[in-house]
């Protein structure tokens, strides 16, 4: 059977200040004791004795109760506080005296009348012996309560001459007695109704009771076969299992930097191996990011071991994508090829346990979240073609993929060119192997880079390196070494890589396009408005035809006859704006005498409307009431 063992990660410090630390320590201690204040003084006042007939427990303030030491017991080893014990004090355990005074510590020794388990059970059969209907108010008892009964019986019928003076007096300590036994067996009555009998059992009732016989009558049998069923002894089971000798071996009484402690027993299921999902985050002080695929010595739970952690974060719809590095400050998931753990436990790693570092050991920290290996996590993988057959917005492509076979997997997938033109992958090409026909939005060009984004699913290696350095001497427990990283290996081996020659920074040189112009048919052109019909554009660098004409070199007779032309050329175009203004402004003031008058006659003709309407009203009224006139007498 395994055990548990809590590791500690210590190493001897080189540093001159680390030097005397142990009686610095002890100094440090001794001092905190000796100032040490008395928290019960401190909480409660001062605590007065108090007398021989008061009761152990007393009310302090209405709301605390101050618990009284027992006068009546003696001083015990274990009664000591351990924690205030002088270090510098040593005992010889080899002595029969000191074996004596820690004997009663343990299950053989004797223990008190309120902890031995023989007076206990005495007092269960006493309390539990008799029993009472509450309902009809009969007394059960069992043999020996009978037996009592009858010797009681016996003994007062003897003794009632001699003792008829104290029989008052016994009989009613008797009905005390029995009075507060009847009221300790009500209240513990009522306590089990009220637990019990709340209403008709469950399934799970049923199948707890089931799971009690059966570990009551696996009890009955076998220690051995109990623990095989159990997985780990019970309370107050000693038992001794064999160790490995490396143990024995590397543990010893001055081992101080790595202590080794046995808690308990492994339980069947935790000794399988799985997938784990945790959350990690790089420790603030550790001095690089940890990488995806570098090996990780982890302290999880009751173990420690190697393992290859893949790094990876969930997207918003639930995808886990793969990182190569752990984020700065920001937790990311982790999955890693380990022992089964349960749910929300701690873990610490660490990139190596060799040596003594003087920078932060702990790498990262982090918790349990899951058991799942469901989960797939994909990295992204994009794949890059080009176009060697164009037809309009068809166009043939090839070295995306190499055999026919995995165009098939991916017919109906998006792709896209580099200049943002979509497409749609159709089918495989016979020749050449892998290419296919592929529809654009738009038609392609020979120099555009077709490529298609997709997921590849990542494999979490399975490895799973128990760290044994604890079972190793003592002068070796620091050159424990597990699987190196890559750049450890390329360290120790001399190796440097060769930089990409793609990957170099490199002048970019970008050559001008010439794009042919726009050529729109005579038909469209008439078709077109005026605004949108193309215009022929003069362009700076040509000159117009009329001034394509052979150079004249004047006399200077004909120069100053053409600078006389060209002063009265500018004379006469000054009056001629003059004159021209004039012009404008006198007709200005003849349009508004026009609107002048044409509103003035049309102000006239209204009024002439007015009139004309109202005679032509007031000769169709004459003619109505002649017209009532004729017919009134007519009637």
């Amino acid at each position: 059977m395994e055990d548990k063992v809590e590791l500690c990660f210590e190493t001897e410090g080189a540093l001159r200040w680390k030097e005397g630390l142990q009686q610095k320590a002890l100094e440090v201690f001794l001092r905190q004791q000796h100032a040490a204040s008395n928290l019960p003084k401190l909480v409660y006042g001062t605590v007065a004795e108090d007398d021989s007939n008061a009761e152990d427990e007393e009310e302090l303030g209405g709301l605390f109760r101050v618990s009284r030491p027992e006068k009546s017991k003696r001083h015990r080893t274990d009664g000591l506080d351990c924690s205030r014990s002088e270090p510098e004090e040593t005992h010889n355990w080899d002595l029969d005296e000191m074996l004596d005074s820690i004997r009663d510590c343990f299950v053989t020794g004797k223990w008190e009348s309120n902890q031995d388990a023989a007076t206990l059970l005495k007092e269960d059969e006493e309390l539990y012996g008799d029993f009472e209907d509450l309902e009809t108010g009969i007394v059960h008892k069992d043999k020996a309560g009978k037996q009592n009964d009858q010797a009681k019986e016996e003994s007062e019928e003897e003794g009632e001459e001699d003792d008829e003076g104290n029989m008052p007096m016994k009989v009613e300590e008797d009905m005390n007695q029995k009075n507060k036994r009847l009221e300790k067996k009500r209240r513990l009555k009522e306590r089990f109704d009220t637990e019990y009998d709340e209403g008709d059992a469950t399934y799970f009732d049923d199948l707890k009771e089931e799971m009690q016989k059966q570990a009551a009558s696996l009890r009955m049998g076998d220690d051995g076969y109990m623990l095989q069923y159990e997985g780990s002894a019970w309370d107050g089971k000693r038992f001794r299992d064999p160790a490995p000798p490396q143990v024995a071996l590397s543990l010893t009484l001055t081992q101080v930097t790595h202590p080794l402690a046995i808690l308990r027993a492994l339980g069947a299921s935790e000794g399988n191996v799985g997938y784990l999902q945790m959350r990690l985050k790089k420790h603030r002080w550790h001095g690089r990011i940890l990488k995806t695929r570098d090996p990780l010595i982890l302290s999880l739970g009751w173990r420690r071991f190697q393992t290859i952690p893949m790094y990876h974060i969930e997207d918003h719809n639930g995808r886990h994508r793969l990182l190569k590095y752990t984020p700065q400050h920001m937790h990311c998931g982790a999955t890693i090829w380990g022992p089964i753990t349960p749910q929300g436990t701690g873990f610490l790693a660490v990139q190596s346990v060799t040596g003594s570092k003087s920078s932060f050991r702990i790498a990262a920290t982090g918790v349990v979240l899951d058991l799942d290996k469901s989960v797939t996590i994909v990295k992204k993988l994009k794949l890059i073609g080009y176009p060697y057959k164009i037809y309009k917005n068809t166009s043939f492509v090839k070295g995306m993929f190499n055999t026919v076979l995995e165009v098939a997997k991916f017919e109906g997938a998006s792709i896209r060119t580099v200049s943002g033109v979509r497409g749609q992958i159709k089918k495989a090409l016979s020749k050449p192997a892998g290419a296919f026909r592929a529809t654009f939005e738009d038609r392609l060009l020979m120099s555009d880079i077709v490529f298609l984004r997709s997921w590849y699913p990542v494999t979490v290696p399975h490895l799973y390196n128990p760290v044994t350095s604890l079972l190793m001497p003592m002068d070796q427990k620091d050159s424990w070494a597990g699987m190196r990283t890559v750049g450890q290996l390329k360290y120790d081996l001399g190796i440097r890589n060769k930089p990409n020659t793609n990957s170099l920074y490199k002048p970019v040189v970008r050559t001008p396009r010439l794009f042919n112009k726009l050529h729109i048919p005579p038909q469209l052109q008439k078709a077109l408005p005026f605004k949108s019909k193309p215009k022929k554009v003069q362009l700076k660098h040509q000159t117009p035809k009329d001034l394509k004409r052979v150079a004249v070199i004047w006399e200077p007779h004909q120069r100053k006859v053409a600078a006389l032309l060209t002063a009265l050329s500018k004379v006469h175009n000054h009056k001629m704006k003059k004159s021209q203004a004039a012009k404008h402004a006198k007709h200005k003031v003849f349009l508004q005498q026009r609107d002048k008058a044409e509103q003035e006659k049309f102000k006239r003709q209204k009024e002439a409307k007015k009139k004309l309407f109202r005679m032509m009203g007031q000769k169709e009224r004459k003619r109505q009431r002649s017209s009532l006139k004729g017919a009134a007498q007519d009637e």
